[in-house]
């Protein structure tokens, strides 16, 4: 059964959201910035948005060069795979509370552009999972790869700002107990994602 465009751009949202929920050093970049700058988490998604848009270009184009049944199933299955180990991940990591990073630039937006750049994770998820939605884009041509920017890209500017004005506004407002409600609920979404690719593995 073939997804529709639609469909497929509400669970690329859906995967996006909850991938940039996992904590890791952009989450605790943007939580210690946003102390002493409120709108950090904008210009951190910024950066972060510099390194991403040309990664996501790449993919695609290499992907079409060498695209195929057997290999879009493989991308499914190991990025299904991925997904289940990160929502696994995310269940473990909902008693901990993310951490201020220090050193980091004066500049939000060269944070954003640095922490992803040399964050091993970033292009594991976009060779695995990640691939999994450009190959799925891929399949309504260039405007399906545009349209999973056009989803993407706003989940990490949301969430990075939400982050970063909840920290300037109050300290104590990221307390264990929202920390553990709101991961869960992602670690979830990711697993579930991680079936759903799996199974689209074999139609």
């Amino acid at each position: 059964m073939e997804t529709s465009l639609g469909l497929f751009l509400l669970s690329a949202a859906g995967v996006s959201l909850s991938g940039v929920m996992l904590p890791g050093p952009m989450t605790a970049a943007t939580i210690a910035k946003g102390y002493s700058d409120r709108h950090a988490g904008a210009w951190i998604a910024a950066g972060h948005a510099v390194i991403e848009i040309p990664l996501i270009a790449l993919i695609y184009f290499v992907g079409q060069s060498i695209r195929s049944a057997q290999a879009d199933k493989v991308i499914y299955i190991v990025g299904g795979l991925v997904l289940l180990y990160l929502g696994f991940r995310m269940f473990r990591g909902t008693r901990e509370t993310p951490g201020a990073v220090g050193g980091l630039p004066a500049s939000s937006l060269v944070t954003g552009i640095v922490i992803t750049g040399t964050n091993p994770a970033f292009y594991i998820w976009w060779a695995t999972a990640g691939a999994v939605l450009v190959s799925g884009a891929a399949k309504f041509g260039p405007v399906g790869v545009i349209l999973l920017a056009v989803v993407h890209l706003p989940s990490d500017f949301v969430w990075s700002e939400f982050l970063s004005v909840g920290t300037f506004e109050s300290r104590r407002w990221w307390t264990q107990r929202v920390q553990r409600i709101v991961f869960s609920v992602c670690a979830l979404i990711l697993a579930g994602f991680g079936v759903w690719f799996c199974v689209k593995a074999f139609p």
